[in-house]
């Protein structure tokens, strides 16, 4: 059991993060990667267990922020808050507002308590079963991750790919570690270390995405009425079925690479539409339709952790910038972690309990705080965000280089967004490229040069197999399109 002081300890960063998340919700354009980002440099002054509990929060957060403005003004603060405007506007618009926001809550915070408890149970047995896996079984598993991530992950596959080899090249700069040279460092000695993961992910998500995205809701905006907030006994009976539902789809839908809150959501709506008992209200408002998406989407961003913490495999942005900023703490996820710090899990499991329970007390008491802040222009917050940006990433090194390389950073990815071309997969070339590298490395020199013998291990083949499967199957649905018409 958790001891109280830790609890106590944990109850700030969860509630911390969980306002900060709700609010990255409510104001469209930020979004929590670039905000988990801008919070890196911050969080070194914390301990890790706090520190990872308060960018957990802030993403969680952001799932629960982004139905209040779903439902209130159909423009959702979050890409999965799109599916839960589909019906909850329609509730709003029938004056149901604040039934409709209250069901949202409540089924994000019943999926939230069951996804802990999955977290916890399956995280520990993956985690053991990683253990057993050669280097060459984790080089192969961690290319099948990189390709699934380009593959599944992103709608534009050659552009998604671009990036991972871009990432990739960005983190081969700094030393070999198999033989103590530089590489791509240009002389630089500010480079022999590697690309800084502070400054390159503040860079790309926090500057880049808010710099491309500026522009906020303007004032006067027409606002439903909230209405009566405490659901009736008949609609929260009626809520139960589909949230659990939603969970369900949610924590499988996170669990796999490169799935996002917005599949999540939308799988969970296909299929209220399908069993719900209200569902010949939908295109008038049906609760099931909040109920289900609501609790997808928040199950899906925390079942993320399961492959996170266990494998060290990142399954979306967001996962992204968690990983990096474990390995800024020193902590190693897999089975490692469990070894050397298993109280660490046990924080970040209390600390998801509570920062749920955080977002349902802040949640629908603080609506008309919410509200008031949807007249306030994103623009306006541009130059402060900025300004976070550069002194969070100063402090952390003290160097001036490394606010050079924000700047760059920065405004590669306010280019590369403009360009419509993605910017995780970069994240995941940088993170998952020397870990691959080192367990490839590890594994030819057991095997002493022999590449059959690489192949000869449990899970290469199956791994390789599955990511030229993924990489092909564009061209292959191509041809058997080709093929049925000559038919």
């Amino acid at each position: 059991m958790m001891s109280l002081e830790l609890a106590w300890a944990l109850a700030g960063p969860a509630l911390l993060g969980a306002g900060l998340g709700t609010l990255v919700g409510v104001l469209p354009g930020i979004g929590p990667a670039a905000t988990m980002a801008l919070l890196l440099p911050a969080s070194f002054l914390l301990e890790p267990q706090a520190a990872i509990v308060l960018l957990c929060g802030v993403y969680f957060g952001a799932q629960y922020g982004s139905s209040t403005t779903a439902i209130l003004l159909k423009l959702p603060g979050e890409a999965s808050g799109v599916v839960t405007a589909e019906e909850g506007h329609r509730l709003a618009l029938k004056g149901q507002a604040g039934v409709a926001l209250a069901v949202a809550a409540l089924a994000s915070f019943l999926a939230g308590l069951i996804t802990a408890a999955l977290v916890a149970a399956l995280t520990p047995a993956l985690a053991r079963l990683a253990l057993g896996l050669g280097p060459a079984d984790v080089a192969a598993l961690v290319l099948l991750a990189a390709v699934a991530l380009v593959c599944i992950g992103q709608p534009q596959r050659l552009k998604a790919l671009a990036m991972l080899l871009l990432g990739l090249m960005l983190g081969l700069v700094g030393t070999d570690f198999g033989g103590g040279a530089p590489r791509f460092t240009l002389g630089l000695a500010e480079l022999r270390d590697g690309i800084g993961l502070v400054p390159l992910i503040v860079g790309l998500f926090g500057l880049g995405e808010v710099l491309a995205s500026h522009a906020g809701l303007r004032a006067g905006t027409r606002i439903a009425p909230i209405g009566r907030i405490w659901p009736r006994v008949s609609e929260l009976r009626a809520s139960l079925a589909p949230a659990l539902r939603g969970t369900a789809v949610g924590a499988l839908v996170g669990m796999l690479p490169g799935g996002k809150t917005l599949l999540a959501s939308m799988m969970s709506l296909a299929l209220e539409r399908r069993v719900a008992r209200d569902r010949a209200q939908y295109g008038y408002g049906a609760l099931s339709g909040v109920a289900g998406p609501e609790a997808a989407n928040n199950a899906s961003a925390q079942a993320g952790l399961v492959p996170l913490i266990g494998l060290g495999l990142p399954g979306n942005p967001a996962m992204a910038v968690l990983l990096g900023a474990f390995m800024l703490h020193g902590i190693a996820p897999g089975a490692v972690m469990f070894e050397r710090s298993p109280e660490l899990f046990e924080a970040i499991i209390w600390g998801m309990v509570l920062a749920n329970l955080a977002l349902l007390v802040l949640n629908l008491p603080l609506i008309g705080l919410w509200v008031r802040l949807l007249a306030l222009p994103l623009g306006w917050l541009t130059p402060l965000i900025v300004l976070v940006g550069v002194l969070g990433v100063y402090a952390q090194s003290r160097l001036a280089f490394d606010v050079a390389l924000l700047a760059a950073f920065g405004l590669l990815g306010y280019v590369l967004r403009k360009a419509d071309y993605p910017l995780a997969p970069i994240v995941f070339g940088v993170v998952l490229g020397p870990i691959f590298e080192d367990n490839l490395r590890r594994a030819f020199m057991h095997a002493r040069g022999d590449g059959l013998v690489l192949l000869a291990q449990p899970l290469v083949l199956p791994a390789l197999g599955l990511a030229l499967m993924l990489l092909l199957w564009p061209l292959l649905a191509g041809w058997r399109r080709v093929y049925a018409i000559q038919r």
